[in-house]
Order: C-alpha cells, then structure tokens, then sequence
C-alpha cells in the first residue's frame, strides 16, 4: 500500500480537480462554521490575569484563534511550556462555563451542511479545539447531526496539530478508501495538516486567516463568503 511522504499514513486519496467531487470533507470548526472570537479571547483574557497581565483589546488576542494555544501563549507572551499549559487550565476553565456559548454560527452555514449532508457527502469534523467542546457547540447550534464524525484535540493539548487530528479522524472512520477529500477551514494550520495527508484544501476568507496566509500556504481554491463557498461545492472550477 502506497503511504504518504509526510505523514506516513496510507495514500488512499483520487485526485481532485473540483470541490463538487469532494465525496469527504473534513471541515474546521472555528472561523469556518462559527466565528468564536468572544468566547476565546474573553478566556485568554481569564488566563492571562492569572499572571498579572491585563489586556483589554480583544482583537490584540485574535491571533489566539486558530493555532494550538500552548503555541500562542509562548511565541505572544514569551511563556515556557509548563506555563503555558498552566495557562490553558484557566483558559479551559472560563471556556467550559461560558466561553464556548459566546459563540455565533456563520449564517447560512447551517443549511449549507445539512444540504451536503442530503447530497451524500460525508462530513467530518476536524477541529484542535478540545472535542468535547466541539460536541457541545455543534449540538447546541443544531449542527452535529449533520456530521458523519466529529474530531477533535484532546483536552491535555497532545492532539492539537490539525495533522494529528486529521490522522485521529482518519483512524476513526470506516470504508475510507479510494476516496475524493477536501478540507475546508480559514487558517495555515488547516491547509498544512490537511496537506500532509495529501488532501486539498477550500479556504474561506470570512474567518481569521488572510488570503495572503492561505495562499503561501498551498490552498487550492478561495471562498468569501458562506454564499461562494456553496457555490464551488456546486461548481466544476478547476484548480488555479
């Protein structure tokens, strides 16, 4: 069996020419379906006054939104490992009260799932957010019926790498053979991870991550908004 040059895993992906082939679609959670911005940096904030740091500016903790958070608060606030995991207990501590409920779904991404859903594609979540906040979240907006799987990090941090949770994912699902996938999400990490698995990536500009981000980061194709990206599903677009 044919294994991937970077990750090593098996090599089970047909080309994609389109995203209307996709037949799977692992899908990222923040800044694709719901935008999180509150919740998370109102728990950054939460964190960070552990340690006599006051920040007011939420949108000075955006970069938060994406990355593995024990990256974000050593390369934002020169933190050691060990501190910034001590830091992600109280920032898991606000999020779990609240803070994954300051939360709001993009509209018309509802529909746009359950409507892939209806088309017989696979859907798959594929999140570093800690899966048991990512149940919680897609329930709680009426999206976690729509999912064949949800996937996501671990509450330690240890699966947190979007290639790590994309593996997890993979593991997990049955018959996943000979198959065409996309992943669709707004940040590096998302084509990055998605690459290492040789699986192409939409990225969607209505979330955190900059056209500029996306495209040195290899994506395939582009939305702007949750209208577009229905659209290239529909499609037949070549890629660029």
């Amino acid at each position: 069996m044919r294994r991937h040059p970077i990750s090593g895993t098996p090599d089970m992906q047909r080309p994609l020419s389109s995203p209307a082939q996709a037949e799977y679609l692992f899908l990222d959670l923040d800044g694709t379906l719901t935008d999180p911005s509150e919740g998370i940096t109102r728990g950054v904030m939460h964190a960070l006054e552990y340690f006599g740091i006051h920040e007011d500016d939420p949108g000075k903790l955006y970069p938060f939104i994406g990355p593995p958070l024990y990256d974000s608060f050593m390369r934002y606030y020169g933190f050691d490992l060990a501190t910034a995991y001590k830091a992600i207990e109280y920032f898991q501590e606000y999020y779990a009260r609240q803070g994954m409920y300051e939360n709001v779904p993009y509209p018309g991404i509802n529909a746009l799932l359950h409507a892939w859903q209806s088309e017989g594609r696979k859907l798959i979540l594929a999140t570093s957010k800690p899966e048991v906040f990512a149940v919680r979240i897609l329930e709680r907006f009426g999206m976690a019926d729509a999912f064949t799987l949800i996937a996501g990090g671990d509450v330690e941090e240890k699966r947190v790498e979007k290639k790590l949770v994309i593996d997890y994912a993979i593991k997990k699902l049955n018959r996943y053979e000979d198959c065409r996938s996309l992943m669709v999400g707004d940040r590096k990490f998302d084509v990055l991870g998605a690459a290492a698995h040789g699986i192409p990536t939409l990225g969607v500009l209505y979330g955190f991550g900059s056209r500029e981000e996306l495209s040195d980061a290899g994506v395939s194709w582009l939305a702007a908004s949750v209208q577009e990206l229905g659209h290239l599903m529909r499609s037949d677009m070549p890629r660029p």
